[in-house]
């Protein structure tokens, strides 16, 4: 190591990113972001030389000129329509480099019900702590239950980079740790006119975790200042069960005033409503009602389309089985034992 790197890790007071930097961490970030992604040629050009391109990185990292490559932004219409911007496989690196390091230090200051991107959480663990929670507020389904299914306006385009900054500075004081985290999130996507959208590329997995940073403060707002006992989010999605709907009013009322004034984002108007629990809530993924869960209906047509697909040999026997039993582990949370049953049938017809 040269004489300038060595006396960086002398000079430096607070050791997260040395922490980063360190050969072990990146090593670690390498084998998470080429986790299915082995056959990819972009995968194999930067492992003609792992140690190589790996040292390449951390000298870059210590020194501070580490540059992240332009996004690659492209349109996915699987399951809705999103525009994913694609980092370069060795910024891909520095993302696990630098949520290894410091998600433990904003994780344990999570609520237990901020279910995205957690290690031990998900869709699944929402949709059960729904149950829960609606089997509580109902009293075994004996009573009415109001449920307020919120989502953030353009949630990931609207994020303030100035707020998060903020945000993250509470947590931790290490300068070069902020510093490189702002060259992550300067690099955006450019439109067709050649400007800069302000945004958090969804595709990054420092926007999955950025994302729950940001919305910890509201998910603090809702459960310390608010009270609010029922209250589940995932990503940008959350829903509150009540008994009451007027309370439930009042806290929608209050709950978009701190967003608009604290966080500078929005409820969505039109997604964001009070529904009886009878009349099926949608959140994530799955139409809850008091006594059964249904998919939505565009997961249903996915899974039809890809099985006309196959029948059609435009989809390999292999390709459709990893899609048809991904998906079948996933519909079984709901009553779908016909609907699965009657696709399998179709596919092999």
């Amino acid at each position: 190591m040269a004489l300038g790197l060595r006396q960086f890790y002398m000079k430096t007071n607070n050791n997260l990113y040395e922490e980063i930097c360190s050969i072990n961490n990146l090593i670690l970030a390498w084998r998470k972001a080429r986790k299915h992604k082995t056959k990819k040629d972009y995968v194999k050009e930067f492992e003609k030389d792992t140690l190589g391109s790996l040292l390449k990185l951390q000298k870059e990292l210590l020194e501070q000129t580490y540059s992240p490559q332009p996004l690659v932004t492209f349109i996915l219409r699987d399951p809705k329509t999103r525009k994913i911007s694609k980092s370069a496989f060795r910024d891909r690196i520095i993302h696990h480099a630098i949520v290894n390091i410091i998600e433990p230090i904003f994780d344990k200051r999570f609520i237990y019900d901020s279910c995205a991107n957690r290690i031990g959480k998900g869709n699944l663990f929402a949709l059960k702590r729904f149950d829960e929670f609606k089997r509580k507020v109902s009293q075994n389904n004996t009573r009415e239950c109001f449920v307020l299914k919120a989502d953030i306006k353009h949630y990931f385009q609207e994020v303030n980079h100035e707020v998060l900054l903020k945000i993250i500075e509470r947590r931790m004081n290490d300068k070069e740790v902020i510093c490189l985290i702002k060259k992550i999130l300067a690099n955006l996507a450019v439109n067709r006119g050649g400007e800069r959208q302000k945004s958090m590329p969804l595709g990054n997995l420092t926007s999955q975790f950025f994302a729950n940073v940001y919305l910890n403060e509201l998910d603090y707002f809702i459960k310390h200042k608010l009270k609010v006992k029922y209250y589940l989010r995932y990503v940008d999605d959350f829903v509150i069960l009540h008994e009451n709907k007027e309370q439930i009013k009042e806290w929608k009322e209050q709950i978009d005033e701190f967003l608009r004034n604290c966080l500078k984002i929005e409820l969505h108007p039109d997604k964001s409503r009070i529904i009886l629990l009878s009349q099926g809530v949608d959140f994530v993924g799955f139409k809850n009602s008091y006594y059964f869960k249904l998919l939505r209906r565009r997961n249903v047509n996915n899974m039809k389309r890809k099985v006309e697909m196959f029948k059609q040999s435009l989809l390999t026997k292999e390709k459709f089985l990893e899609s048809f039993n991904g998906w079948n582990a996933y519909a079984k949370w709901a009553n779908t034992f016909k609907l699965r049953k009657r696709l399998l049938s179709l596919s092999s017809q």
